[in-house]
């Protein structure tokens, strides 16, 4: 619940790393878990999944929800551009929650 929750809060136009995720949750080791919960995303119309790419700013290329085709597609339609490399510039469109209970969310 905690990593939906987290997604819901990623902002049209940015992203996050499933690293980053991990962290929030408090264990950096937890960004295969992570990529396998988005892949169970019960809602993907309102739980964001397409907005996490890998630490190199690109796509899955096991997108759950239609390839990573499609998700470059609902990423470039928030206005996130892609390098010629397929990368997105993290520094740009990077997005990170550090505290995991922050606004009094648990």
């Amino acid at each position: 619940d905690a990593i939906y929750q987290y997604l819901k809060r990623i902002p049209e136009g940015k992203v996050s790393t499933y690293g980053q995720i991990a962290m929030y949750l408090g264990n950096k080791n937890l960004s295969r878990f992570v990529g396998n919960v988005l892949h169970s995303n019960p809602d993907p119309r309102n739980i964001p999944c397409h907005r996490v790419v890998n630490s190199k700013g690109q796509v899955a290329q096991n997108f759950a929800f239609g390839g990573c085709a499609a998700q470059r597609k609902l990423l470039e339609d928030e206005g996130i551009l892609f390098g010629a490399n397929g990368r997105i510039d993290l520094e740009k469109y990077g997005f990170c929650l550090t505290e995991k209970y922050s606004n009094g969310e648990k």
